[in-house]
């Protein structure tokens, strides 16, 4: 089972994930193509938390699979978002 300290810990990963990702996606509505590196990075973050995620609700009590999966549907519009937007 996982603790409650595991848990806070990827979702407050996992809540820096979206936000270093929701900036560069401000940035690069602003700045086109100028910031790639950094745009690909948040969209590597996200990944990774959601991965991390994924593999944490396994092992969590019911109230904590909610969390865990209300979080990964955050991360996952973030990162449709940053998909779909032309960014070349």
């Amino acid at each position: 089972m996982a603790t409650r300290q595991s848990v806070e810990e990827y979702i407050q990963m996992a809540e820096d994930a979206i936000k270093y990702a929701e900036e560069q996606f401000t940035e690069a509505k602003k700045q086109e193509h100028y910031n790639q590196e950094e745009y690909t990075q948040a969209q590597q973050r996200l990944e990774a938390a959601i991965t991390e995620l994924g593999k944490l609700a396994h092992s969590g009590n019911p109230q904590q699979k909610d969390q865990i999966d209300r979080m990964r549907m955050q991360i996952q519009r973030v990162s449709n978002e940053m998909t779909i937007y032309p960014h070349h």
